[in-house]
């Protein structure tokens, strides 16, 4: 979680795409727990959509639009856990290009 004063990134984002935050120490009011429980969720949907990934891709499908929706999804997934690590105080690190 965020440290005494800090701002916490929640798991949605607002109006335009732009993202939102909570300013409280409260860890345990209204807003923190709604939060706590959608990035479980967005995590535990992330596993789950990471082993059907493995079972579509074992099966060598070859039908676009299956491999054009589960990359949707997976994008999706990814955008999601990068919030909740970065809500966690996990900055991802940002990948280098040779």
């Amino acid at each position: 979680m965020t440290a005494q004063g800090e701002l916490r990134l929640l798991p949605w984002a607002g109006p335009d795409g732009k993202p939102c935050y909570l300013s409280t120490d409260d860890q345990g009011g209204y807003v923190s727990r709604l939060a706590d429980h959608i990035e479980a969720f967005q995590l535990g949907m992330a596993s789950q959509l990471l082993e059907h990934s493995r079972q579509v891709l074992d099966d060598e499908t070859e039908d676009p639009e299956e491999l054009n929706l589960l990359a949707a999804q997976l994008s999706s997934a990814l955008r999601d856990v990068l919030r909740v690590a970065t809500s966690r105080g996990r900055s991802p690190v940002a990948p280098r290009h040779p």
